[in-house]
């Protein structure tokens, strides 16, 4: 073997073993010490091949996509919006952030729109519901996100008897059709809405509140984003396939805080590749 082949063959070797060295960081949750006794290796070393890969975005030829997006935060350090395909289960893009903004969200569908993208629907929580009408995309109100919003003013537990049929109506959501959860909450309403406009006076002064504000808040979000909980069944007459929930990402971003929990001391621009690569992930051969 001549001097050059042989200098070709051990870069390559070396190449492939500190590919497989970072697969297994990344994805296999091993550490330093860890790789080190099993690749024989010192820690250094690891850390300095580990350190030496390069982040290379998968490209992925654009189609027909349900998007959902939203945005996970790793305590008051920065955020990373994400937006992915929820059939294929593929993040498309992301982008680090400061603060979750719908301006951050509308740039990011425009440029995957530029790219070629079609963006059938679009899967939100409450924050974002009016960009459908500013991008002109139908928009489906996460049902995971919804259930949240009432479980944080009804509690999971509520006493009054009005708040624990409303609690009972939102959790027949994915169950039923558009029709019949219009009449339910019809029907709810009819029977409290007395109940919704009582008053209590703050004494010693003219000024008052709803007695039962948070039974109120929970109904008035319900009615809110009423027109947006039901977009997958409308869109399912035109045989498109939107899910109900952002489950799909939310799931993801459990699985990438737990992988960076387990590398804890990370510098910032170590955990900014790190994300990276696990945001990545298959992507690329999800759409091959």
């Amino acid at each position: 073997m001549c001097l050059d082949c042989g200098k070709q063959f051990q870069s390559k070797r070396k190449d492939k073993l500190t590919k497989k060295i970072w697969n297994e960081y990344v994805f296999g949750k091993q550490s330093y010490q860890q790789l080190s006794d099993k690749h024989k290796l010192t820690i250094k070393t690891i850390r300095k091949r580990i350190e030496g890969v390069g982040f290379n975005a998968p490209i992925i030829k654009p189609g027909k996509v349900v998007l959902g997006i939203d945005t996970m935060f790793y305590g008051h350090e920065f955020g990373v919006s994400v937006f992915r395909g929820l059939i294929k289960k593929v993040n498309l893009l992301w982008r680090f952030v400061n603060t979750e903004t719908q301006e951050t969200y509308i740039s990011g569908i425009e440029e995957l729109q530029s790219k070629g993208w079609i963006i059938l629907c679009l899967v939100v929580d409450g924050k974002n519901l009016n960009m459908g009408e500013k991008l002109n995309i139908p928009v489906q109100m996460c049902h995971f996100h919804q259930l949240a919003i009432i479980k944080r003013y009804l509690t999971s537990n509520p006493k009054l008897l009005a708040s624990q049929q409303l609690k009972q109506i939102t959790e027949l959501l994915s169950k039923t059709t558009e029709q019949k959860f219009t009449k339910l909450l019809d029907a709810w309403y009819s029977r409290w809405s007395d109940f919704l406009k009582e008053k209590t006076k703050v004494p010693g002064t003219n000024r008052w509140f709803y007695t039962h504000k948070r039974t109120r808040s929970a109904y008035r979000s319900l009615r809110a984003n009423e027109p947006y909980l039901f977009t997958f069944e409308r869109l399912r007459k035109q045989n498109i396939n939107c899910p109900k929930t952002n489950n799909s990402l939310e799931g993801s971003f459990a699985h990438l805080k737990d992988k960076v929990r387990l590398h804890r001391g990370l510098k910032p621009n170590r955990k900014l590749k790190l994300i990276n690569q696990i945001l990545a992930g298959k992507t690329s051969q999800n759409y091959h």
